[in-house]
């Protein structure tokens, strides 16, 4: 197998391209009587990863060799003097087609609020292993290591999470903002736990200090949202939002909050009446987070085609955002954010259920993560730093401008493209 996938630079574009199955792989391999495992081939190292051709060892050192001599051609581009105090920009071991996992670990360790809970929560005395613990050590891994680049196997983080849910214990693309989600929702249970376990102990309501959830968990990207109809709040992870052609993120968020009329089975129960009722709901943002976290609602189910398609609609995301679909009591409406990740869908169909398919089939996805940098001259909250493409383990310095290939195509044509799936945003206070 052959490594056919790097980011290349073409006419000032950049494409991330994905593997193939090559000659010197044996066909009939797929086809012998009882099947064996599918062979699941790294998109871009060749690396087989259904333990079918070689040893995860000799995979993991090949990666190694190549990823050196990337980091020190990273550190030579970015300069000394670039380099924030105490950040380190070390890309994650791919252990099969785990970049939809890799790419989130990025995009969160670079929310800088959300990394200081997590590495908070590795001080605190030691707890049983969870997929809460093993984040903090991977985590702490990057922030203590003594090269300022490299590249670090996620293997413990990785193990836990394929033992956790089975729906990550394979070898196939899974979803990002799935996964992102079990993530953020694990690791809030999991504090909660904590903190009847604590109250129980010592008989006593335990003052919350860590701030909207303490210890690094889903409690700082949780949005509070209203809903007029009912006057009822509810805890959001983030902000999934439609997506059309041609538009902006402040189009779709003021699409989210648009006033929806419930009728016919959607009819609004009423308590007061004891019957369902047409009603209209309207959501808007009552609290809002000190990490800001946007889907982009970018896969649609098709009846005719029996599968998800992906919607590559170019969608304009800003590097600040201003929030205006707030509530009249909502605390600091004018909040300002500053764009600090990009979580990158590559590719043209959805992930799930593949495994019918021919492994031959010429259509892929993958994931990879955008991060800007803190500043260099001050500590506060507002980052002015530059731009890095994490994929997997390849980490490479890009300009602001290359952010405006993530915003989708202006066509319509089914092509493999690059589009932003999920955006991170932080409070600028």
């Amino acid at each position: 197998m052959k490594d056919v996938a790097k980011s290349q630079q073409a006419g000032g574009q950049r494409e991330l391209k994905a593997s193939r199955l090559t000659s010197d792989c044996n066909l009939s391999r797929f086809f012998p009587p009882p099947p064996p495992p599918p062979l699941r081939a790294d998109r871009r190292r060749g690396r087989c990863l259904g333990g079918v051709c070689c040893s995860l060892f000799n995979s993991l050192a090949a990666v190694v060799l190549k990823a050196g001599a990337n980091a020190s051609a990273l550190e030579k581009e970015i300069g000394p003097e670039q380099f924030p105090v105490n950040e380190h920009y070390f890309g994650l071991v791919n252990f099969g087609n785990t970049c939809y996992c890799n790419s989130v670990l990025q995009a969160l360790y670079f929310c800088r609020p959300f990394r200081e809970k997590v590495l908070a929560y590795k001080v605190q005395p030691r707890r049983k292993e969870s997929l809460l613990t093993c984040l903090a050590d991977l985590f702490n891994s990057i922030a203590t290591q003594k090269k300022k680049v490299g590249v670090i196997p996620p293997k413990k983080f990785i193990s836990r999470l394929r033992k956790e849910n089975e729906l990550f214990d394979n070898y196939m693309q899974q979803d990002a903002h799935e996964f992102l989600n079990y993530l953020l929702n694990t690791i809030a249970d999991l504090l909660q736990e904590e903190k009847s376990q604590e109250r129980q102990q010592n008989g006593k309501l335990v003052q919350n200090g860590g701030g909207g959830g303490g210890g690094g968990g889903g409690g700082g990207v949780q949005v509070v949202v209203e809903e007029e109809v009912s006057s009822k709040d509810e805890d959001f992870l983030d902000l999934s939002v439609d997506v059309e052609q041609n538009t902006s993120i402040t189009h779709c968020l003021r699409g989210f909050s648009n006033t929806e009329t419930l009728c016919s089975e959607y009819k609004y129960y009423c308590e007061q009446c004891r019957s369902k009722q047409e009603a209209q709901k309207r959501m808007r943002v009552k609290k809002l987070p000190m990490i800001l976290a946007l889907h982009l609602k970018r896969f649609k189910y098709m009846d005719q085609l029996h599968r998800y398609t992906k919607l590559s609609y170019r969608v304009v995301f800003p590097l600040e955002l201003r929030l205006f679909n707030t509530s009249g009591d909502a605390t600091n409406p004018d909040r300002m954010y500053d764009l600090v990740a990009v979580v990158v869908h590559c590719g043209r169909d959805y992930f799930h259920n593949m495994s019918h398919l021919s492994p031959f089939m010429s259509s892929f996805c993958f994931h990879a993560a955008v991060v800007q940098t803190a500043a260099t001259t001050s500590p506060s909250s507002r980052v002015h730093g530059f731009w890095l493409l994490f994929d997997d383990d390849i980490v490479e310095k890009i300009d602001a401008q290359a952010i405006e290939e993530f915003y989708g195509l202006t066509s319509d044509i089914s092509k493999n493209s690059e589009s932003g799936y999920i955006l991170f945003y932080q409070s600028r206070d």
